[in-house]
């Protein structure tokens, strides 16, 4: 952050500042996304078996298929 600073106090040119802002948001982004990870992970693939899915797809077998007269 000091160099984003220098850069405006140095009247650095306003493409080599907003690459630098553009860059401070990105690690920023970078960082939080690393954070979220292992929840996520854990959410995903997790040692709890999944089991909705399941529930879903025997509904779906077990729905009343439309007939001829239906449409």
């Amino acid at each position: 952050m000091e160099e984003l600073v220098d850069l405006i106090a140095t009247d650095a040119s306003a493409s080599d500042v907003s690459d630098k802002i553009k860059d401070a948001l990105m690690a920023k982004a970078a960082a939080r996304i690393d954070a979220f990870k292992p929840e996520v992970a854990a959410d995903i693939f997790g040692d709890e078996e999944y089991e909705e899915g399941e529930e879903v797809v025997d509904e779906l077998e077990n729905e009343e298929q439309p007939t001829e007269e239906d449409e």
